[in-house]
C-alpha cells in the first residue's frame, strides 16, 4: 500500500505540474487565443477533434465501468463465464463504422480550411510578401513596393496579406500561431499562404521545422499596423538614404567600421538584393536581436564579437575580422541609430 500512494503521489505531483505549465506562455504567441482568420480556423479544428474524443473517453469508460461491475468475478460464481460476443457481426460493424466516421467529420472541414488558406484567388489585388527562410533568420521582400527587411514584417490590419514562401537552405516552416496555421518553406517549390489580422499588436512567428542547431531561435516578428500607419510606414522606408550621415560621432565611427570589416557585402541599408544576411534598414527599430535576445546594446556587442555564442551553426560565425568589444560598442551605436520610421513595434496597437 505504501508504495501504490508513493507512486499516486508522484503522479498526482506531476499532473498539478503539467497543469501549472500549461498557463505559462505569451498572450502574442498562442494558438488558442486567435487574432487572424488562419489561427481563428486552426482553432476551430483543436476543437473538434478534443470535443469528439472526449466524448468517445467518455462513452468507453462509461461501458468499462458497467461490464468491470457487472461481470467481476462472484463469490460462488468462480466458474462462471458470460455470454461471448466474438464474431458478432453488428457489433463489429459498429465498432468500425463509427471511427470511420468520426474520421470523416474531422477531414472533411480540415481539407476545407487547407484550400480555404491556400486560396490565391485574391492574391493579385492584395499585399504580396516574398518569404526567404535561412538558417536561422527570415528574409522579406515587398512585392512591388521596393522595400525589403528581416526578422520583422510589417502588414496592416484586416487585410489578407500572402505569404510566398522559399527556402534558401534546408526545410523550413512559417508559424505564427497567434495568426495563422504553419506551413511548410522548401528550397524548391514556393507554397503561398495569406495571414489576415483582426487586431493591431506585435505578434511571434517561429520556425516549426527542425532545421540545425539554432532551430529553436528562429524566431520574427509580425507587426500589424492600422491602414494609415502601414502607408507611412512603407512611404518611410521607399525614402531612406542608406548614405546618409548618423547623427553622432560615435555612430560615424561605428559606420567606418562596418565598412572596413566589409559587413556590408553580406547586410544591405535600404532596398537592395543582397540576401547573404538579414536586411538592416530599420534595425533601430527591432524588438529582438538574433531573432530572440532582448533588444540592448550589450547584446548587439556580443553578437557582433561571438554570434556563435548566441546562436550555434549560424553562418555569420568566422566571415569577418576579429571585432574587440570597444569596436563593436562603435558598430552597435551606428546600427541602432538604423530607425527611418516611427512606426514601430512598441508603438504598434497604440
Amino acid at each position: 500500500m505504501k508504495g501504490w500512494m508513493g507512486r499516486f503521489k508522484v503522479l498526482s505531483l506531476l499532473g498539478l505540474v503539467a497543469l501549472f505549465l500549461s498557463a505559462c506562455g505569451r498572450e502574442n504567441l498562442t494558438a488558442l487565443d486567435p487574432k487572424g482568420y488562419g489561427a481563428e480556423k486552426a482553432l476551430d479544428l483543436i476543437i473538434l477533434p478534443t470535443v469528439i474524443m472526449t466524448v468517445v473517453l467518455v462513452i468507453v469508460m462509461v461501458i468499462f465501468t458497467v461490464a468491470l461491475i457487472k461481470f467481476r468475478k462472484k463469490k460462488g460464481r468462480e466458474d462462471f463465464i458470460p455470454k461471448q460476443v466474438e464474431g458478432n457481426h453488428t457489433l463489429e460493424t459498429i465498432w468500425t463504422v463509427i471511427p470511420m466516421l468520426l474520421l470523416i467529420v474531422i477531414a472533411v472541414p480540415t481539407v476545407i480550411y487547407t484550400f480555404d488558406l491556400a486560396d490565391e484567388a485574391d492574391a493579385s489585388d492584395s499585399l504580396n510578401v516574398n518569404v526567404t527562410g535561412n538558417q536561422y533568420w527570415w528574409h522579406f521582400d515587398y512585392d512591388g513596393l521596393d522595400i525589403q527587411t528581416s526578422q520583422d514584417v510589417y502588414i496592416p490590419v484586416g487585410e489578407k496579406v500572402y505569404f510566398n514562401m522559399l527556402s534558401s537552405d534546408v526545410i523550413h516552416s512559417l508559424w505564427v500561431p497567434t495568426l495563422s496555421g504553419k506551413l511548410d518553406v522548401n528550397p524548391e517549390n514556393e507554397n503561398t499562404f495569406y495571414i489576415e489580422a483582426y487586431e493591431e499588436g506585435v505578434y511571434w512567428g517561429k520556425c516549426a521545422e527542425l532545421c540545425g542547431p539554432s532551430h529553436s531561435k528562429m524566431d520574427f516578428k509580425v507587426v500589424v499596423v492600422s491602414q494609415e500607419e502601414f502607408d507611412q510606414w512603407v512611404a518611410d522606408m521607399q525614402n531612406v538614404d542608406p548614405e546618409a550621415e548618423p547623427e553622432s560621432q560615435d555612430a560615424v565611427a561605428g559606420r567606418a567600421l562596418f565598412e572596413e570589416n566589409n559587413c556590408i557585402a553580406c547586410h544591405a541599408i535600404g532596398s537592395s538584393p543582397v540576401a547573404v544576411g538579414p536586411n538592416l534598414t530599420n534595425f533601430g527599430d527591432r524588438s529582438r536581436v538574433a531573432g530572440t535576445e532582448e533588444y540592448s546594446k550589450e547584446n548587439i556587442i556580443k553578437w557582433i564579437v561571438n554570434p556563435e555564442e548566441i546562436k550555434p551553426g549560424n553562418k555569420m560565425t568566422g566571415k569577418y575580422p576579429k571585432v574587440s568589444e570597444e569596436d563593436a560598442a562603435l558598430i552597435a551605436e551606428y546600427l541602432m541609430q538604423l530607425s527611418p520610421s516611427e512606426i514601430t513595434p512598441e508603438n504598434a496597437g497604440n
